[in-house]
C-alpha cells in the first residue's frame, strides 16, 4: 500500500512541474523576423545575410539579438513523424544555419503552428508537439513563434500549453511567442503559459496599399491596447505585433512613431523589413538608444493614454528610475501646435490588485529622444509643432533642484 500512494502521489504532483521557462523575457525580445518583408520567399543564404546584416548595422549592439524564420520553412515529415525542413531552401539544414546565427552571437527563431497546418499551409504542429519540441532544442532554437492557423475545433489554451509543457520538457531555454491575435483573450491566461502573446491580428503587409498607418495598421493596433496594461509585465508582454518600419506603407514621420509607440507599450521589438540595404533614417530609428530604452526599462510598465484629445493624444509611461516617458501623438492629417504644461497627477488603477499615483511637478527636466537634445523643464509650458502622424518622445527626469 505504501509503494501504491508513492506512486499515485508521483503522478498528482508531476503536471504541477510542466511550465514555461522562467526567467526569459525579462525585457521585451528584440529581433528580426522575416515575415513582413519576404513572406514564404525564404531560404538559408537570406537569413544568413539577415544575420550578417543584424551584426554589422549596429542593431546588434543595441539590443537586436533574435533572427527568426517565419513560416515556410519546412516541407513535410520523415516516416518517424519528424519535422523536415525545405531542402531546396535551407540544403546545410536548420542545425547548421542555427550554428552560424549563434556564431555572430545572435539568437535563434523558428515558427509553428498549433493547427494541423500553418497559415501557409505547412505541416503544423498538432499531434507533434513533444516531437517538435526535441527537434527544436537539438538544433538549438532559442525563440519559438507559434500560430493559429487550421486549429477548428481546438482549445486555444490546452493547445498552447501542451506545447509549452513539451519545451519545457525538450529542456532547452526557448522563449514562447503565442501568436493566436488575440481572438481568445490570452492576456487572461497566457502569463503561465508563454512569455510574450499577440493581442491583435496581424499589422498590414500590404504592400499595394496606400498606407500600413490606419485600417489595420499601427493606429488600429494601437487602440486595441488601452485596456490591456495590466497583463503585462517582465516575462510576459502584450504582443501588438511586429515591425514595419522601413517597409512600403508608411512614411519617414509614421515609421518613427510607429516605432516609438511600441516602445511606450513596452511591445516586442522584431523588424520586419530588408537589414541588408536600409536607408540611414530606418537605421536611426530602429538603432535610436535613448528610445530602445524606453522599450527596455526594467520597470516593464505599458504606457497609459493619460490625455485624449481626439486628434492629439498623451502617452505616459512610468520608467524604474522614477523618471517618465511621454509621447504625444498627433493622429491628424495637419500640423498641431501644443503648447502646454508637462505637469499632473494621475492615478493608475489598471495593475491590480495594486493601484498607482503618478506625479509630475515643476522640477523635472525634459529631453527630446528623436534629437537628444535638452528642452527645459517642466515649470515653463512645453511648446512644439507636431507632424501630421508624427509623435513627440520625450524623457522627463527629476531635476533635484539644479
Amino acid at each position: 500500500m505504501k509503494n501504491l500512494l508513492i506512486i499515485a502521489s508521483i503522478f498528482i504532483i508531476q503536471p504541477i512541474f510542466a511550465q514555461k521557462f522562467e526567467g526569459l523575457a525579462q525585457t521585451p525580445p528584440m529581433g528580426w523576423n522575416s515575415w513582413n518583408q519576404f513572406g514564404c520567399r525564404v531560404n538559408e543564404q537570406l537569413i544568413r545575410e539577415m544575420a550578417d546584416a543584424m551584426a554589422s548595422s549596429g542593431m546588434k549592439d543595441a539590443g537586436y539579438e533574435y533572427v527568426v524564420i517565419d513560416d515556410c520553412w519546412q516541407i513535410g515529415r520523415d516516416s518517424a513523424g519528424n519535422i523536415i525542413a525545405d531542402p531546396e531552401s535551407f540544403p546545410s539544414g536548420i542545425k547548421a544555419l542555427s550554428d552560424y546565427i549563434h556564431s555572430k552571437g545572435l539568437k535563434f527563431g523558428l515558427y509553428s503552428d498549433g493547427g494541423v497546418y500553418t497559415c501557409a499551409h505547412r505541416p503544423g504542429s498538432r499531434g507533434y508537439e513533444f516531437s517538435d519540441a526535441r527537434t527544436y532544442a537539438s538544433w538549438g532554437v532559442d525563440f519559438l513563434k507559434y500560430d493559429w492557423c487550421y486549429s477548428e475545433g481546438q482549445s486555444a489554451e490546452a493547445s498552447y500549453r501542451l506545447m509549452r509543457d513539451a519545451l519545457y520538457k525538450a529542456g532547452r531555454p526557448i522563449v514562447f511567442s503565442m501568436c493566436e491575435w488575440g481572438s481568445n483573450e490570452p492576456w487572461l491566461w497566457g502569463q503561465g503559459i508563454a512569455h510574450l502573446w499577440r493581442t491583435t491580428g496581424d499589422i498590414s503587409d500590404c504592400f499595394s496599399c496606400e498606407s500600413n498607418w490606419g485600417s489595420m495598421g499601427v493606429m488600429q493596433i494601437l487602440d486595441r491596447q488601452v485596456k490591456l496594461r495590466g497583463y503585462s509585465g517582465p516575462g510576459h508582454w502584450n504582443d501588438p505585433d511586429m515591425l514595419e518600419v522601413g517597409n512600403h506603407g508608411l512614411t519617414l514621420t509614421e515609421a518613427r512613431a510607429h516605432f516609438g509607440l511600441w516602445c511606450l507599450l513596452s511591445a516586442p521589438l522584431m523588424a520586419g523589413n530588408d537589414l541588408r540595404d536600409m536607408p540611414e533614417e530606418i537605421v536611426k530609428i530602429l538603432t535610436n538608444r535613448e528610445v530602445i530604452a524606453i522599450d527596455q526599462d526594467t520597470l516593464g510598465r505599458q504606457a497609459l493614454k493619460w490625455m485624449d484629445y481626439g486628434n492629439l493624444e498623451i502617452w505616459l509611461k512610468p520608467l524604474a528610475n522614477g523618471d517618465f516617458a511621454i509621447g504625444i501623438l498627433n493622429r491628424s492629417d495637419e500640423i498641431i501646435t501644443f503648447d502646454k504644461k508637462l505637469q499632473l497627477t494621475t492615478y493608475d488603477t489598471d495593475f491590480k490588485p495594486k493601484s498607482y499615483t503618478y506625479r509630475i511637478d515643476e522640477n523635472f527636466t525634459i529631453r527630446d529622444l528623436w534629437n537628444h537634445k535638452q528642452l527645459g523643464t517642466t515649470r515653463e509650458n512645453f511648446k512644439a509643432e507636431i507632424d501630421s502622424h508624427g509623435l513627440i518622445l520625450l524623457r522627463l527626469s527629476k531635476n533635484n533642484g539644479h
